[in-house]
């Protein structure tokens, strides 16, 4: 099952500092493309430097081709008090059934306790809270969903540690058949490197190609022993560093999977309006959004 992933080069398409009077940057991130044809770049923003638990507005950006050029909209999303939304993380969109199904990290008043809402559009444009929210509860500060129809049901991919207060950095999945009610807590991956906060499994995004299942996971902290949030810094260079794991099961992945490491944050794999694969590249400190061709093969 060998399989070989060619990233070529990374070119901007997207800087959220535009008519601003300071710096922004987005961070996690979705690309939809809508049934009028119109595509949709909604992600975390904020001023620079990064400020993860101040981040309450989700960018906004429309194009007619993936490629740009990008304009700058009102925020999609800010965040609610009333449905406990302390921050607003890692937007994944898809579409189903004539409605757009955002699902977010909305953290939580416990970093153990934190939710994954949902948000519905019939737009792309206007978003409406789901009433049973949360769809998820989980720690330690779960967060960056993103949602796979998978063998007849939805996967619900996100990053947590093994025990809600700390422990193994894993990928977690929980399944539905309606998009609303997700049930099970699959360990999809589970790492080496052990901790609470920002850990080696951010951004979890899964795509299938000819019968393999591929999981990006980010930052690769290459044998550091602990995560930034223990020793107080970041590694500028495994920031931008993302792993590919390829796997025939979509619930299992596993280091003896690795294809390559790719230089991106947060990345995120898209299919463009001529049928084209490219990879995304984000993050605090970046200067907006990149995108670079991708290929995937036998090798």
């Amino acid at each position: 099952m060998a399989k070989r992933v060619r990233v070529g080069p990374f070119v901007p398409v997207y800087d959220p500092s535009f008519g601003e009077a300071e710096r922004w940057y987005i961070n996690d991130h979705t690309f939809v493309r809508d049934r009028g044809g119109t595509w949709h770049l909604i992600g975390i923003t904020h001023a620079e430097p990064a400020a993860p638990f101040d981040e309450l507005h989700f960018a906004h950006a429309t194009a007619s081709r993936l490629h740009g050029p990008w304009t700058k909209q009102p925020f999609a999303l800010s965040t609610d008090d009333k449905w406990g939304e302390t921050h607003l993380w890692a937007p994944h969109v898809i579409e189903h059934d004539s409605t757009y199904w955002m699902y977010y990290c909305a953290g939580g008043a416990k970093k153990t306790e934190y939710r994954i809402h949902l948000a519905t559009s019939r737009d792309c444009v206007r978003w409406t809270r789901h009433p049973e929210n949360p769809m998820i509860v989980d720690g330690f500060e779960a967060r960056d969903p993103m949602v796979l129809w998978v063998d007849g049901r939805w996967v619900l991919y996100y990053t947590a540690t093994s025990e809600p207060a700390g422990g193994a950095f894993i990928v977690a999945a929980a399944e539905s058949r309606d998009l609303v009610h997700w049930s099970g807590r699959h360990t999809v991956y589970r790492d080496g490197l052990t901790g609470t906060g920002a850990g080696p499994t951010e951004s979890p995004f899964v795509v299938s190609h000819h019968g393999t299942y591929y999981l990006l996971i980010g930052p690769d902290w290459q044998g550091l022993v602990t995560s930034h949030e223990q020793t107080g810094r970041y590694d500028p260079a495994a920031y931008c560093r993302t792993r590919v794991l390829a796997s025939a099961d979509p619930l299992h992945f596993d280091l003896d999977g690795l294809v390559t490491v790719v230089d991106a944050h947060a990345a995120e794999v898209i299919v463009d309006e001529n049928g084209d694969l490219w990879l995304s590249h984000c993050g605090w400190g970046q200067r907006g959004v990149f995108l670079a061709p991708l290929a995937i093969g036998a090798e």
